[in-house]
C-alpha cells in the first residue's frame, strides 16, 4: 500500500517561489565591477530572474540545453543559477581560475550553447572563441555604460536584454530528477569529470544545509558567501539562503580581498560566513596587519581541505568560532560537519582541539564508510583507518557522458580519501588516498603533520609530501613557507616533537617562497611532486 500523499515535485522553482512571498524584502548585496557595493531583495531579484528566463527564450535557449558561466558571486551570477534551472536549462559553472585548456575543453564537452561571463574573462574567452563550436553568443554581465570591447562574435549586454523584457513568466513543472547545474572536477589527474545535479538532489542538500547541526541557517541570519559560486554551486548556499530566508552577502571579484571582506562583514553584519582556509588565511593576515576586528562574525565553515588549528585558535581570537566540515563535488558537496556536542570548558584544551580539528559527523542523508584494502568494512573505533566509501540522495552515481558507473558493486561511491570515524560518530580525513605516505609499511598522516607545522608562530603555511627512501621506501618531507625569517630547519623538526609520533617526524624540511594552489584553492600536492621529483639530489 502507498501513502496518500501529495506528488508534488523537488523543484528549485519552490524555492524561489517562498522566498519571495516569505522575505521578500530581505536583502542581496553584492560586489561588482559595475558596482561598488549592490543591493536589492528577494523580491527585485526573482522579478528579474523572470526577466531572464524570458531572454532564453529569445536567444533560442530551451528545456534541457546546457548555457555556460564564467562568473564570480554576485547578484547576476545568483539570477542565472535561478533562471536556468527554474525553466529546465542546465546551468554549467566554469572556474575561471583552470588552465585555459581546461575551460576549453569542459565547455566543449558540456556542450555549452551560450557563455555568460564577467567583462573580467572576455579577454580569455576571444582567445578561445574559435576553439569552442557549440557557442551560439557571449551574453557580457554588465550594463551597457561598462561593457567592454570585444571581438567575440554575437555579443550582448545582460542588462539591455533584461530591460526588454516582461517580469511574467509562468514557471513549468517537470520530473524532479531534471537537471539543474553541472560542475566539473578540478582534473588534478587527467581531464576534469563533469557532475550533474538534479532538483531532487539540491532541494534535499538545501535541507541538511540549514539544519542546526549544519550551516544553522534562518532569516535571522547574514551569510557571506565566499565559496566560490563557480565551484559546487558555492556549497549550496544560494538555493539554501533563500529556503529560509537568510540575508546574502557576495563579494565578488574581491573574495580574496581581506579589507573587502573585513568591510562587508562589519558593515553588513555578517555573523556567519564559509569558505576555504587559504581565503580564511588572507583576512587573519589583514587583520593582523591592519589591527581591525571583527564586529558581528559568530561562525565560519571552512571546507575544501583541512583547516589548520592555527585559523581556528586565530579566529578565536576574534570571538569567531570556526566548523570544520567536509564534502566533495561529486556530494554536492555536504557530507558531514563538525558542530561539537561537547562544551569546550568541560573538556582539556588539547582534547578538544583534537576533537574539533576532524570533519565531523556526517548529515543526514549521507551514509558512509571506511574499508579495508579489500574492500572489508572497519570499524568505528577512531584507531582503524581506510578508504571511505559514501552513498546518498544528492550523491553521483556516473560522471557526465561516462558509461561506467562510478559507484562500487554494493553501490557505494568511493572519495579517494582515508579516514578514521570514532565510536560516537567523528570522522576525520587523515589524507587522501593519492598523498598518504607509506613508510616502512605504516601510513603517515600528512594532514596531521601539516596541522602541527602550521601551529608554530613562525609558520605561514606547510605541505607534506612523500619522497623517495631507500630503507623505508617513503618518508615525509616538509614544505614551509616561512612567517618569520628566523626560522631553522632544525626548529621547525623539534617543535613537531611529541606532537606527533616521533617516527613520523621528518629528516628534512625545506623552505619556499610560497606553495602552489589549484583551481579551488587548495595546495597542490601534485605540483609539489613535480617540484621535487628529484629530493634528494
Amino acid at each position: 500500500m502507498f501513502g496518500l500523499m501529495m506528488d508534488t515535485p523537488l523543484l528549485i522553482s519552490s524555492i524561489m517561489r517562498h522566498a519571495e512571498k516569505l522575505y521578500g524584502d530581505t536583502e542581496i548585496v553584492s560586489i561588482t565591477h559595475d558596482h561598488p557595493r549592490h543591493r536589492y531583495n528577494y523580491q527585485d531579484a526573482f522579478q528579474r530572474v523572470r526577466r531572464l528566463a524570458n531572454v532564453f527564450k529569445q536567444l533560442d535557449i530551451t528545456f534541457g540545453d546546457v548555457i555556460g558561466t564564467l562568473a564570480w558571486n554576485d547578484f547576476r551570477h545568483f539570477e542565472i543559477y535561478y533562471a536556468t534551472a527554474c525553466s529546465g536549462v542546465v546551468c554549467h559553472t566554469v572556474n575561471p581560475r583552470l588552465f585555459a585548456e581546461q575551460i576549453r575543453y569542459i565547455v566543449n564537452h558540456a556542450e555549452d550553447k551560450w557563455l555568460f561571463t564577467d567583462p573580467l574573462f572576455v579577454p580569455l574567452l576571444e582567445e578561445l572563441q574559435a576553439q569552442l563550436p557549440h557557442i551560439k553568443g557571449y551574453v557580457i554581465l554588465s550594463d551597457e555604460e561598462h561593457m567592454p570591447t570585444s571581438t567575440l562574435p554575437n555579443v550582448h549586454c545582460y542588462e539591455s536584454l533584461l530591460q526588454q523584457q516582461s517580469e511574467e513568466f509562468d514557471w513549468p513543472e517537470f520530473d524532479e530528477r531534471t537537471a539543474s547545474a553541472l560542475c566539473y572536477t578540478s582534473g588534478t589527474t587527467g581531464n576534469p569529470k563533469g557532475v550533474v545535479y538534479n532538483h531532487r538532489a539540491t532541494l534535499l542538500h538545501s535541507y541538511a544545509l540549514v539544519m542546526p547541526n549544519a550551516l544553522n541557517l534562518s532569516s535571522r541570519d547574514c551569510l557571506l558567501s565566499v565559496v566560490p559560486m563557480f565551484h559546487v554551486n558555492a556549497w549550496g548556499t544560494p538555493y539554501a539562503a533563500p529556503m529560509v530566508g537568510t540575508k546574502i552577502v557576495l563579494p565578488g571579484p574581491r573574495m580574496a580581498d581581506g579589507q573587502t571582506l573585513t568591510d562587508l562583514m562589519n558593515e553588513e553584519q555578517v555573523n556567519v560566513s564559509a569558505g576555504v582556509p587559504t581565503i580564511w588565511q588572507a583576512l587573519l593576515n589583514y587583520l593582523r596587519e591592519s589591527g581591525r576586528t571583527l564586529d558581528t562574525l559568530k561562525r565560519v565553515i571552512v571546507g575544501g581541505a583541512a583547516c589548520p588549528l592555527s585559523i581556528m585558535e586565530t579566529f578565536e581570537q576574534h570571538g569567531v568560532y570556526v566548523h570544520a566540515a567536509w564534502g566533495m563535488t561529486e556530494m554536492s558537496p555536504l557530507g558531514s560537519i563538525n558542530t561539537m556536542d561537547q562544551d569546550p570548558c568541560e573538556l582539556p584544551r588539547s582534547v578538544y582541539n583534537e576533537l574539533r580539528l576532524k570533519a565531523g559527523r556526517a548529515v543526514f542523508g549521507v551514509d558512509m564508510k571506511i574499508v579495508s584494502d579489500d574492500d572489508q568494512e572497519l570499524p568505528w573505533d577512531g584507531k582503524a583507518f581506510g578508504t571511505l566509501k559514501v552513498r546518498g540522495p544528492w550523491i553521483t552515481n556516473r560522471y557526465f557522458k561516462h558509461d561506467a558507473s562510478a559507484l562500487d558493486d554494493n553501490g557505494w561511491f568511493d572519495t579517494g580519501d582515508v579516514a578514521t570515524i570514532s565510536a560516537d560518530g567523528y570522522m576525520q580525513i587523515t589524507d587522501r588516498a593519492k598523498d598518504v605516505i607509506k613508510s616502512g609499511g605504516e601510513w603517515i598522516s600528512s594532514i596531521d603533520l601539516e596541522n602541527a607545522a602550521t601551529g608554530h608562530p613562525k609558520v605561514a603555511q606547510a605541505a607534506v609530501i612523500g619522497v623517495p627512501h631507500p630503507k623505508w621506501t617513503e618518508r615525509p618531507l616538509l614544505i614551509i613557507v616561512k612567517k618569520d625569517t628566523t626560522l631553522s630547519k632544525e626548529e621547525i623538526l623539534a617543535w613537531l616533537d611529541g606532537k606527533v609520533a616521533k617516527w613520523w617526524i621528518p629528516e628534512d624540511a625545506v623552505f619556499v617562497e610560497s606553495l602552489p594552489i589549484t583551481a579551488t584553492g587548495k595546495i597542490s600536492k601534485k605540483d609539489l611532486r613535480d617540484q621535487f621529483e628529484d629530493y634528494p639530489k
